[in-house]
């Protein structure tokens, strides 16, 4: 409660406001849509970084990509690969996940690897199509990586970089909220990404965020969740794999 006071006050006071009920009273007007909004940007936390938990990217270059191309090689699966960032806050993480792709199933193999990356903030969704980001940030990126997908003091100012605009165009970013807002096809996606995320929900919501969660997986899929993450008590539809990667009960994964 202490941290919602904190980072609502600035809004109470911009709107001359004098407590949290009077908020609440104006903010679930139908018409007060764009004070929601601004609503959602002061509350949400948007911690991010450049292949955070570098420990998933791992998984994902040296034992899920190589299943992926000797399946595809076999003909198992088509060179179709659906990923999803479910909180993607200011891009990092998408666009990590986009450079690991294109560096590994490139396009002029065949390959066609796209990310949904979804926020229900408009602001980080704002900052995130643009792909420009401090280039202090350079560090969390892995020099080849960097070097192949990252441009240099380009930007407005010195001292930014932009991602490229062919990693750009793999990534989707759309306003989705997990709560309540519909999620994307049934079986779509080889990998979902939602870490971090689920400590925000109390157990029941968590537990129906799991549940459409894993409808959204494909037979193989994997959902990757925050390490300080745990769906214990969840009674969930899923099986751990690794740390903090899960695959779907009663489905042959592969690991």
């Amino acid at each position: 409660m202490a941290l919602l006071c904190s980072r609502m006050s600035r809004r109470l006071r911009a709107l001359e406001i004098c407590g949290l009920e009077h908020y609440y009273k104006l903010v679930v007007q139908p018409e007060q849509k764009k004070e929601r909004a601004e609503m959602i940007d002061a509350i949400t936390t948007n911690e991010t970084r450049f292949f955070r938990e570098h420990k998933h990217f791992e998984f994902l270059e040296r034992r899920v990509v190589p299943r992926w191309l000797v399946d595809a090689q076999q003909g198992r699966r088509p060179r179709t690969i659906r990923l999803w960032s479910a909180g993607c806050s200011s891009g990092e993480e998408p666009y990590s996940l986009a450079m690991l792709m294109a560096a590994n199933l490139p396009h002029d193999e065949g390959w066609d690897a796209t990310t949904l990356a979804t926020d229900i903030s408009t602001k980080m969704l704002d900052h995130a199509r643009k792909g420009i980001y401090n280039l202090a940030q350079s560090c969390e990126i892995p020099e080849a990586l960097l070097k192949q997908f990252m441009l240099k003091d380009i930007a407005t100012e010195e001292g930014q970089m932009k991602v490229m605009p062919g990693i750009q165009q793999m990534v989707e970013f759309r306003k989705l909220n997990l709560a309540h807002d519909p999620y994307p096809p049934r079986g779509h996606f080889d990998v979902i990404f939602c870490r971090n995320v689920l400590i925000y929900f109390d157990l029941e919501s968590k537990r129906k965020v799991v549940e459409k969660l894993t409808r959204c997986l494909s037979r193989a899929g994997l959902l990757f969740v925050g390490h300080a993450e745990n769906l214990g008590g969840i009674n969930s539809p899923l099986r751990s794999v690794a740390p903090a990667v899960y695959a779907r009960a009663g489905e042959e994964s592969g690991f």
